[in-house]
């Protein structure tokens, strides 16, 4: 019997010019390879290089069994081409913010582009959201579909593995140091509002001075978020600005780190919730993507979106007070369904699924 192939549509994807960019569909391409699946992608962000690039892949490969459109933008023409000619069935797995009322990109559109992605997004066999909060976006903004489930996304092993046999290493003694707390981000200040854990660290200082924060990522309110703390006068020996880093080197840093800060207005998933999960160290969000699902009174701190530097500084202080022994148990036993095995065993569910059904 043929190996069943797929063909991943997507405008984000890793490339020699940004290898972070798209990351995480890289990793759902290579947990459905895993189950088995001979996946391709097309990676392309205006319609002529997409129709260049199917062209080219017909002439190489023939006709994929299932399209996955990573996204509902333009790529989903195509899609919905070969579901019309060919009778290919394609599935959607959507990652975009744009839905988010915080965001409001979505309705920004012109109602012709709309009515285009909602014929898209109808006539898909399925479609998969990182998040029921995005799901519950999308249906507000009137995406419609017969089928809609939840896939996650997906967090390297080593997160699990090499972070549980450092941070249970008996030689690791975190008592006569200062603790640690992690931020990792875009740098963008709309949706991430950096500037206000940066504030709260400000008032935590005037407090106390036995913490330290580190920041990791890159982005375009990176330097503006460098030059507030300068402002603040906030001195070098509390903070640490790394920059972007690879995957391993923040688990490295989880690894090292007493709590994970994630101050977003929004966000559809925030895998870095789950990386921290996986790591086993505690985690102070807002309540947005996936936090409330991760973060219980013993494992964390769940934080109203709109929280304030006054208040964020607040449970800063506690929680440098405060043990949280059953963290790590709690958050990794919650973080098991982000497993790259775990994660392509129901991409192979829901491509089966897909594929043999009446389309």
């Amino acid at each position: 019997m043929a190996t069943k192939t797929a063909l991943f549509l997507t405008p984000w994807y890793p490339s020699k010019q940004d290898a972070m960019s798209g990351l995480f569909v890289h990793k759902h391409v290579e947990a459905l390879r895993a189950q088995g699946i001979d996946v391709r992608v097309i990676h392309s962000t205006g319609w002529l290089e997409l129709w260049r690039k199917w062209l080219r892949y017909r002439w190489r490969w023939g006709l994929p069994d299932l399209v996955v459109l990573n996204v509902i933008q333009k790529q989903g023409l195509l899609a919905l081409r070969l579901k019309k000619r060919y009778h290919i069935p394609y599935i959607i797995i959507e990652h975009w913010s744009g839905y988010l009322a915080e965001s409001g990109m979505y309705m920004r559109q012109s109602h012709h582009k709309r009515q285009l992605l909602e014929r898209i997004a109808r006539h898909a066999a399925c479609i998969l959201t990182v998040s029921d909060t995005l799901r519950e976006a999308m249906q507000r903004c009137g995406i419609r579909n017969r089928r809609w489930e939840r896939i996650d996304n997906v967090v390297d092993d080593f997160f699990f593995n090499e972070a549980y046999s450092i941070r249970n290493n008996p030689n690791q003694s975190n008592s006569a140091r200062k603790k640690t707390f992690l931020h990792v981000s875009c740098f963008d200040e709309r949706a991430k509002n950096v500037s206000v854990l940066l504030r709260a660290a400000k008032l935590l200082l005037a407090e106390r001075q036995d913490w330290r924060l580190a920041l990791i990522g890159n982005g375009p309110d990176y330097q503006a978020m460098r030059k507030l703390t300068k402002e603040l006068q906030i001195p070098e020996e509390q903070i640490c600005w790394t920059g972007e880093l690879p995957p391993r080197e923040v688990s490295r840093r989880m690894q090292e780190a007493d709590a994970l800060v994630l101050t977003s207005r929004y966000e559809t998933c925030g895998v870095v919730l789950a990386e921290a999960a996986a790591v086993g160290i505690p985690i102070i969000s807002t309540a947005v993507g996936i936090a409330p699902e991760l973060i219980t009174s013993d494992s964390g701190v769940l934080l109203p979106r709109t929280v304030s530097a006054e208040a964020l500084a607040e449970v800063l202080s506690r929680f440098l007070d405060t043990p949280y022994p059953n963290a790590q148990h709690r958050l990794r036993e919650r973080a098991e369904v982000y497993r790259a095995e775990t994660v392509g065993q129901k991409l192979k569910a829901v491509y089966d699924s897909c594929l043999y059904r009446d389309i």
